[in-house]
């Protein structure tokens, strides 16, 4: 078998899987502008996945063919085997950030069809679920994405994708390009089949006015019949085009014993439809075509409606996809210039971005200064002056002056890229609110079909003749549209307002917690502060150190370190010196071995069991020393301070003018941290705080029956983080925090947590509203339509009042205007 498998359009063999073909088969791909054969309707599924999902390279570079399944319900059960082949999952399947190198655990971004409403994400959830290896499944509904976390020694891929397929939900690996297209074909036919159900409302409603108006002996009985005709043909093209989407849905409902929003919807249209059309076809006047055209516009209206916007509200999040540029300008040894493609770029490589381009990755600035917009990345709408030493994310637009950048981080990797996972992982989990809300939906349906057919019994004693259509306003008033729309609705729109404001929400229960927090605990450096050390002052202690030699020691062993303290000491590191078996202790400080002799640089009492008194002067002190067990030399004392953040005064008070306590956890010394405490009106603070010091403080809160927001930035925060009701990361904040926070920060401003709070109290109250709303009108217009008191043209037109109202409610967000300075938060619930 050659390495590269090679087929033309003239190949008798199957294109994906090597089978005959039958003659005049017309199954085909296209793939490089050429049409190639396939054996099956299976493998023409699978290979169009393959290449809808931008993996047509599999074709190109794969070394063997798959097995071909021997008959149609082995094929049924094989049909997405091919993307357990290692090569294929390689483009798209990766390891989950943060996990140990022998975890298996991985993860991959998928697009998929047939998502409709807030119950097809609640129905893969639940059923990919149940499934043994899935670590968890999250849907996004603003732009039909599903991000999976799970094991591959327990669970195969394939197992996964034809489970989505056999409940009616065809899956492929996302591509944004290719996804993007697909979503727009799909808001182009919701259009369509809108325009249809439309014009032909409008229509059937011309037709029966007369009918209503004049009465039977009004109109001769000629013009009556072509009347019931002409909605009869119209009403056809709406249920069979307009309507296919209320039927599929109801169809796979069914198939997988789910009671959804499509079932009562489906019964309705189908069964006014087959009545009314029963009725043209005897000669009878007791049609509702002018109630199966009207439910079916109003209802398609109204998820219209909700589909625009949740794209709207996720639009931002979903631009994070193509915010890399496609290539970039390497600049090669001998100094010439070099155009390659921007995920061709490593570590190392110096790239040239000038003025109007975007930066194609993360990294430093080692030459020129310029003004970065970051607002894509931030939310921050004026650009930021960086120069040579800074740091830059890829995704910034470069907009005055030429720079020259040393890539750290690129493709996958980079910062950009991992925002659109984070983003998906917050709806790998729902409020209680958002559950309570789904159960009540499905619950609803069932009862709703029971009292729709006690009322039909009831009816058919009291009057036979109004049986149909009193029936068919109780299935229609009461679909529980509105409260299936109430929670989803206003979480997306949140989640799209705090993502334009620089809030990376990451876990979905973070709203909910943010609303409900009675306490928000502040990390001192790099979160309070700026992250931004400076080595103000070198005090040796051994007879015969330099401060210059003492600076060289604590920057060799600071070289091995994320923690904004290392930056203090970048300038002082001294090539030829290097440390190994460098052990960072979390809060404490780092130990290593330089010249065969062991050092230890960070907090007195980790550096010495006896350690020397500390300096009075203000600010940071760091000890460094020779350590031997039983044997500590005290080197030299380094002082660093650290700038506070300019809205850090303004943040505090108004957080605790909204009524939440504010609390200071640092692990630096007991002056500094009180210092700091002091200038920014923070009264309860611990200093010298460990990490196991830091969890201790907040499970005794927790268990005082506090909700705990938790602030942090470094390593040392990761256990906090994790423990508190919700976590937040700055956005200086280390790979492994902000993968372990339930939210981000994309901007430097503290402020940005004053707006979360405050975004999410309102979405809190925005829910409740659209709950009681929602409940409300099902539980008036209940009795009403059971009465015969609402038509069916009524019942459609309260039902998408209703749901419409709801998403009016949400929409709410998008306008939302919060301060932008000191003021007091909005009010709290």
């Amino acid at each position: 078998m050659s390495a590269t498998l090679e087929h033309s359009s003239d190949t008798p063999g199957c294109y994906h899987c090597g089978a005959g073909v039958p003659r005049g088969a017309p199954w085909r791909i296209t793939l490089d502008g050429e049409p190639r054969p396939l054996c099956c309707p299976g493998c023409e599924a699978v290979a169009h996945a393959i290449v809808d999902g931008g993996l047509a390279s599999y074709y190109r570079f794969r070394t063997q063919l798959p097995a071909r399944p021997d008959d149609r319900q082995a094929a049924r059960a094989e049909t997405w085997a091919v993307f357990d082949d290692p090569e294929l999952q390689r483009q798209f399947v990766h390891r989950v950030p943060g996990d140990a190198v022998d975890d298996s655990r991985v993860q991959a971004t998928f697009a998929v069809d047939g998502i409709t409403c807030a119950a097809c994400a609640w129905l893969i959830e639940h059923r990919l679920n149940d499934l043994d290896g899935l670590e968890s499944s999250a849907v996004n509904l603003s732009h039909h994405r599903l991000h999976l976390i799970w094991d591959p020694t327990r669970l195969a891929l394939s197992r996964i994708l034809s489970e989505l397929a056999a409940i009616g939900y065809p899956t492929q690996p996302y591509e944004p390009n290719i996804a993007q297209q697909k979503l727009q074909r799909d808001e182009r036919q919701a259009i369509r089949r809108l325009i249809v159900a439309g014009v032909a409302m409008m229509q059937v409603m011309m037709f029966s006015i007369p009918l209503y108006v004049a009465g039977p002996d009004g109109i001769g009985e000629g013009f009556q019949q072509l009347f019931h005709w002409l909605s009869l043909t119209l009403s056809t093209a709406v249920v069979t085009f307009s309507a296919v989407p209320f039927f599929r849905g109801a169809l796979r409902d069914l198939r997988v014993r789910h009671l959804g929003m499509d079932v009562p919807v489906a019964i309705a249209i189908l069964g006014a439809y087959l009545a009314s059309a029963y009725a043209v076809l005897i000669g009878s006047n007791e049609t509702y075509f002018d109630s199966v055209t009207m439910f079916t516009f109003f209802l398609l209206f109204s998820r219209y409606i909700e589909m625009r916007a949740r794209r709207r509200n996720g639009h931002s999040g979903n631009a994070m996809t193509g915010v890399l540029p496609a290539s970039a300008t390497r600049l090669e040894a001998d100094g010439s210039e070099r155009i390659v493609p921007a995920n061709h770029l490593r570590p190392g490589d110096r790239v040239l971005v000038r003025p109007g381009h975007g930066v194609p990755a993360d990294g430093m600035i080692v030459s020129g200064q310029a003004s970065l917009d970051e607002s894509m990345l931030s939310g921050e709408s004026l650009p930021i002056a960086r120069s040579v030493g800074d740091s830059v994310t890829g995704g910034s637009l470069n907009t005055d002056s030429p720079l020259t950048i040393e890539v750290t981080r690129s493709g996958r990797d980079a910062r950009a890229a991992g925002i659109l996972e984070l983003s998906d992982r917050a709806f790998a989990s729902r409020p209680k609110i958002a559950e309570q809300a789904s159960r009540m939906a499905h619950h609803f349906v069932l009862r709703v079909l029971i009292a729709t057919i006690g009322v039909a019994i009831v009816w058919s004693f009291i009057d036979p003749s109004r049986v149909l259509w009193v029936t068919l306003s109780v299935l229609v008033v009461t679909c529980p549209c509105a409260l299936a729309l109430a929670t989803p609705t206003a979480l997306t729109a949140s989640h799209g307002q705090l993502r334009r404001r620089g809030v990376l929400i990451t876990r979905a229960h973070a709203i909910e917690g943010l609303s409900q927090a009675t306490r928000v605990v502040f990390d001192k450096t790099g979160t309070l502060t700026e992250g931004r050390m400076r080595l103000r002052e070198t005090r040796p202690l051994a007879d015969g150190l330099s401060a210059q030699r003492a600076r060289e020691l604590a920057a060799t062993l600071e070289a091995h370190s994320e923690h904004p303290i290392a930056r203090a000491f970048r300038d002082h590191r001294e090539p030829r010196l290097s440390a190994c078996e460098v052990r960072n202790h979390p809060g404490q400080g780092l130990e290593g071995v330089i010249d065969e002799h062991r050092y230890r640089l960070g907090r007195a009492d980790f550096c010495m069991a006896t350690p020397p008194a500390e300096p009075e002067q203000r600010g940071q002190w760091l000890l460094l020393s020779r350590y031997e067990p039983g044997d500590a030399t005290p080197l030299a004392w380094f002082r660093l301070d650290d700038a506070l953040r300019e809205d850090a005064h303004a943040t505090i008070a108004a957080l605790r003018q909204a009524g939440l306590e504010v609390e200071l956890l640092s692990g630096d010394g007991r002056n500094a941290v009180a210092a700091l405490a002091d200038e920014v009106g923070i009264t309860t603070w611990t200093a010298g705080a460990t990490p196991e010091d830091k969890l201790a403080r907040i499970q005794a809160l927790q268990a005082d029956g506090e909700q705990v927001v938790m602030v942090g930035d470094g390593i040392n925060d990761v256990p906090v983080l994790a423990a508190a009701d919700v976590s937040v990361a700055m956005n200086g904040a280390t790979d492994l925090a902000r993968t372990r926070a339930d939210g981000v920060l994309m901007s430097p401003r503290l402020w940005r947590i004053v707006e979360a709070v405050q975004l999410a109290r309102l979405t809190r109250r925005l829910i409740r509203q659209n709950l009681t709303w929602a409940l409300c009108y099902n539980l008036c217009a209940l009795p009403l339509a059971a009465l015969g008191l609402v038509p069916p043209w009524a019942a459609a037109l309260g039902m998408s009042a209703s749901s419409l109202v709801v998403v009016g409610n949400a929409l709410r967000l998008n306008r939302t205007r919060l301060p932008a300075t000191r003021s007091p938060l909005a009010e709290s619930t």
